[in-house]
């Protein structure tokens, strides 16, 4: 099988993971993703850019649902489902593929063999093995790039045959279900990438793990912050520098391109083999909808976001540039002190409980979470916005300028060093010249 680089390749969930998660067991079982119940998300998540004309994510989603009749009869090493609307379709080893005592699965390209060379698409993918208690089901997720030569990804140890027999096969029927979002990748800014019920059903899955990913990246900028203001005599100088030039000067450093900085925060966001990366590049896409938002709210235009949700503002957008609110040693100051929003300790805490209608519960704690992922997004953004330009424009001039206040020292001491050397051979020569003539008067004498 093309594709297949290990044993179990994929990004896929682990068994132990998906056992102690029983709130999101409900939650993937729920006839509320199934029926596709409207979408009461904050601003933003179910948007897609107004200039963009392509396909949304909604309409490059698509979920099948396979029902394998007497399994127990099946004797085939392989069998393939019929393709589904989005091009695909699942293969599986009843014996497994390459491997004894498992059961292997597959998402494949439909007529992968006509493929022209220089097909190559993004997919993040979700293989279920459903079972008769939906707590029990099996999921597995997957972000892959699909093209000719891997046409096919998935498990080769998706689950071992001793545990399909324990609530999979009802009735000698085995129902296995895709769920395929393609990815419309940008690398010029984040993008939207997931269907709305597909990402809500991740959200439950990965919410930690995106929180993990901003909070390492805002830590690591807010440290390197931290230091520089910590050390005093540094800080003094870069103080006395800021201070010392003109307003334009400081406007004209305060603000960058947004293109130029969001190509870089693709660039360092979006990795195309972790699972977690369309969650975040949502997010994010998120948080800078939410960022223009407030600041056409500044501008006393329709107010889009509660402002009480959102912390006060460090980076606005100016038609095409992101431009620092306030002076940069007040936000430098102000960004290395500010933590992130912290997580809703009762929301998480909830998902764990029993209580409360399911669909109601489900749909509070997950419009809760995706408020919280747009306000990450938005201070993840802001605060990527300030470390670059403050690294990129502000120090590399503050840089400069201490480079060439140094020079001028030297050369100052240089000059200093040359003078005193002159007076001293000009007392030198005074001294010698008052010798040599009281010399010159003992001989005449």
């Amino acid at each position: 099988m093309a594709g297949i680089s290990s044993e179990q390749c994929g990004v896929g969930r682990s068994t132990d993971v998906i056992s102690t998660g029983q709130a999101l067991a409900e939650w993937r079982s729920s006839e509320q993703v199934g029926n596709g119940t409207p979408s009461t998300s904050p601003p933003y998540w179910d948007s897609d850019d107004s200039g963009d004309t392509g396909a949304k994510p909604s309409e490059l989603y698509g979920s099948y649902t396979w029902k394998i009749e007497k399994f127990s009869q099946i004797n085939k090493r392989e069998l393939r489902s019929n393709a589904f609307d989005v091009g695909g379709y699942i293969l599986i080893y009843p014996q497994g593929c390459d491997v004894c005592n498992h059961l292997s699965l597959f998402l494949c390209v439909a007529n992968h063999d006509k493929l022209l060379p220089g097909f190559n698409h993004l997919a993040q993918f979700t293989i279920t093995l459903v079972n008769n208690d939906p707590k029990k089901s099996k999921y597995s997720d997957t972000l892959h790039r699909f093209w000719k030569k891997e046409h096919d990804w998935g498990w080769k140890k998706f689950m071992e045959l001793s545990k399909v027999l324990d609530g999979f096969i009802d009735a000698d029927t085995l129902i296995i279900k895709a769920q395929v979002q393609v990815i419309r990748e940008r690398a010029d800014r984040p993008f939207h990438c997931l269907d709305f019920q597909y990402r809500r059903e991740l959200v439950c899955v990965y919410l930690t793990n995106v929180e993990q990913i901003c909070q390492r990246f805002v830590e690591e900028r807010r440290g390197k912050l931290g230091k520089f203001i910590e050390d005093k005599a540094r800080w003094s100088s870069f103080c006395d520098f800021w201070l010392g030039i003109d307003q334009n000067a400081r406007r004209r450093m305060s603000r960058e391109k947004l293109d130029s900085i969001l190509k870089v925060v693709v660039k360092h966001f979006f990795i195309v083999k972790d699972v977690t990366s369309t969650l975040v590049m949502d997010s994010l896409y998120s948080g800078l909808k939410a960022l223009e938002g407030q600041t056409k709210t500044r501008k006393g235009r329709a107010k889009l976001l509660d402002a009480e949700e959102m912390s006060a503002p460090i980076v606005c957008v100016e038609e095409d540039m992101f431009v620092l609110v306030d002076d940069v040693l007040l936000l430098l100051e102000r960004a290395a002190l500010e933590p992130l929003p912290p997580k809703d300790e009762k929301g998480s805490q909830n998902r764990t409980m029993d209580g409360g209608p399911r669909e109601d519960f489900n749909k509070d704690s997950i419009e809760r979470d995706e408020r919280h992922l747009t306000e990450l997004g938005r201070r993840t953004v802001e605060i990527f916005v300030l470390a670059h330009i403050f690294s990129n424009k502000i120090e590399v001039s503050y840089q400069e300028a201490v480079a060439l206040k140094r020079q001028e020292e030297l050369i100052r001491e240089e000059e200093e060093k040359k003078g005193k050397k002159s007076e001293q051979k000009a007392k030198r020569g005074a001294i010698k010249k008052g010798k040599k003539a009281k010399k010159n008067q003992v001989c005449i004498t």
